[in-house]
């Protein structure tokens, strides 16, 4: 089913951010350790010195209680170089806010331009809602029946439902006047 593809997704890729501040923990712990951590590190990790180095850099930055488990290694990367009470500032930020790592880094880019953050063209803002899952795969099959994905199904159900709305509190409006 495409749920559990989609969710399988979602594991790997949490897989994948902790496999970030784990190489960066594993080579902070090498430089006490081995001269050579990185020729090592590029030895068995099969990554590139810069990439290594980088995740390092990171992983040095973040002490582990800082490390925010709802934003990703790339969020921190982004705020790595600022003074750790303006990291806190901008991991709040993107924590309260739910920004992606792109949202993030304009936000910043804003702020140090002293300017208002733009949206890019074409970008919708993502807002969470907590759904049932019962109720997420019957919406899912709805989707599969009309043959569209399910963020195209539901935009399209909600659109059509909040113009029924509006066109019915329209000719009430208008009865009322």
């Amino acid at each position: 089913m495409r749920w559990q593809w989609e969710r399988a997704g979602r594991q790997l890729s949490g897989l994948l951010n902790s496999s970030s501040w784990w190489l960066g923990d594993w080579l902070v712990y090498g430089k006490d350790h081995y001269a050579d951590r990185y020729e090592r590190g590029i030895r068995a990790a099969g990554l590139q010195y810069q990439t290594l180095r980088n995740y390092a850099w990171v992983s040095r930055r973040f002490e582990l209680y800082r490390r925010r488990s709802a934003l990703s290694f790339q969020h921190h990367a982004e705020l790595a170089s600022l003074p750790v009470e303006e990291q806190e500032t901008w991991l709040d930020r993107a924590e309260r806010m739910k920004w992606s790592t792109k949202q993030l880094r304009n936000a910043l880019r804003a702020h140090r331009d002293g300017t208002p953050p733009a949206a890019d063209a074409g970008e919708a803002s993502t807002r969470r809602l907590a759904v049932p899952d019962n109720r997420l795969q019957w919406w899912h099959k709805a989707a599969e029946q009309s043959g569209t994905e399910l963020a195209e199904w539901v935009m399209h159900t909600l659109d059509a439902a909040a113009d029924r709305v509006l066109k019915e509190g329209g000719m009430r409006q208008a009865a009322l006047e």
